[in-house]
């Protein structure tokens, strides 16, 4: 039994398929990032952008494609300016995705770009097209891919360091292009640039599909996030809720282990009910905002403060002893007590806290157990009259203690 064998010739993809799959690809990316618009309106600007960009490097390999139907080098000057404009967009809309923009250095970049044709002319268009047009391709892409790496918001996502690496890998080709090539093709001969552009080709098509996909995932990533964020946020104070509080503090507590001191405060709006009856829950509302941003603004961003409750909140001080938590705690009371929330007819709505203070001993207690015993402290220092700070006596009791703690939190929590 005989095979057929084919011709090697016959196997090779020409220069037209794959411009015709590269601008295939572009458009499908540029559609599909449009669409996604509608989905994260928050990243609409970014998206119209990027969908732009696509939009605009399929044009440009399609005038590529057929460049030599212009006359002299209107044809290849035309396609690889407008191939330019899409890398520049590619880089504007990952900047704007940064809070940045490059329009000045992008219209400069093609003003001397244009200029640099227009001074070439058909003498040096070989030159020109197979050279030295890669040099702002790979400077755009070596810039796309340095926003994407200082982009601090996005530093958590795995789909930042790829598209990184893609636009980087993407600058680096088209900088052998322009500086090295040319020494391998006087060296080689003119084979090596045509099995360089195909190469070319072959990876211009690659780029065109995993960079949208990346950086579409990125947009999906950081929406993911936002959604997690809302879903652990108090929508009132703007504080962490319950479920945020103990993931984060579990995990502190986990990562810090026995040699790191601990301290939880346990905090009760004094009398909050009676405010809530008598000025109506919008000013017990505003009383509520008002104790969280005196509790973040006085114990600073490392704290981990949460509301868990209706008039209840709680705050993980990592690496705060008992007596720096104490000074942390007893300036809340003093603020929020001198603190006027909301007045109602001319008259001045104040209201106090009571705070109890529990910290980390020898024994390797979890956050459960932490801020039950901050909770015992809690409530002798509502019967001593409120407006205090009060420190857990000792540890004794603490596993007893959870059950009922979470018992009177089933009863008060509104």
């Amino acid at each position: 039994m005989y095979r057929r064998i084919v011709p090697t010739s016959a196997m090779q993809v020409d220069l037209l398929t794959l411009y015709l799959l590269a601008i295939g690809t572009l458009l499908a990316s540029s559609a599909m990032t449009l669409w996604e618009r509608r989905t994260y309106p928050t990243r609409g600007k970014e998206l119209n952008i990027l969908s732009a960009a696509y939009a605009t490097l399929a044009t440009g390999c399609a005038a590529a494609a057929f460049r030599h139907t212009l006359p002299g080098v209107a044809g290849a000057a035309l396609s690889n300016l407008v191939i330019v404009t899409g890398y520049l967009l590619i880089l504007h809309g990952t900047a704007v995705l940064n809070g940045r923009q490059y329009r000045a250095g992008s219209i400069v970049m093609l003003v001397l770009l244009a200029l640099t044709w227009a001074i070439v002319g058909v003498r040096w268009e070989a030159l020109m097209w197979g050279y030295i047009s890669a040099i702002p391709i790979a400077i755009a892409c070596g810039m796309t891919a340095r926003e994407l790496l200082r982009n601090n918001a996005f530093k958590r996502f795995q789909s930042r360091r790829i598209a990184a690496w893609v636009s980087g890998g993407h600058a680096l080709f088209y900088a052998f292009r322009a500086f090295i090539l040319p020494w391998l093709a006087t060296s080689f001969g003119p084979e090596v640039f045509s099995i360089a552009s195909k190469i070319t080709m072959y990876e211009g098509v690659l780029y065109s599909v995993v960079l949208p996909m990346t950086l579409l995932k990125l947009v999906r990533e950081e929406a993911h996030e936002q959604l997690l964020h809302e879903s652990q946020t108090d929508y009132l104070t703007g504080l962490g809720n319950r479920r945020r509080f103990f993931e984060q503090g579990t995990r502190v507590i986990r990562d810090g282990g026995t040699s790191r001191p601990m301290s939880v405060l346990a905090f009760d709006l004094d009398h909050f009910k009676a405010i809530n009856d008598r000025y109506g829950h919008e000013t017990g509302d505003e009383v509520l905002k008002s104790f969280g941003k005196i509790a973040r603004s006085v114990m600073g961003p490392e704290a981990i403060l949460a509301r868990i409750g209706g008039e209840e909140f709680a705050a993980l001080l990592p690496g705060l002893d008992g007596r720096r938590a104490k000074e942390m705690g007893d300036a809340v009371v003093k603020r929020f007590a001198a603190t006027i929330a909301h007045r109602i007819n001319g008259v001045a709505i104040q209201a106090t806290v009571s705070i109890g203070l529990a910290q980390s001993g020898s024994e390797a207690f979890t956050l459960a157990e932490l801020l039950a015993t901050a909770d015992q402290a809690l409530y002798r220092a509502k019967s001593l009259g409120g407006n205090r700070l009060e420190p857990a006596q000792n540890a004794a009791g603490t596993k007893a203690a959870v059950d009922d703690s979470a018992a009177r939190r089933r009863r008060t929590t509104v």
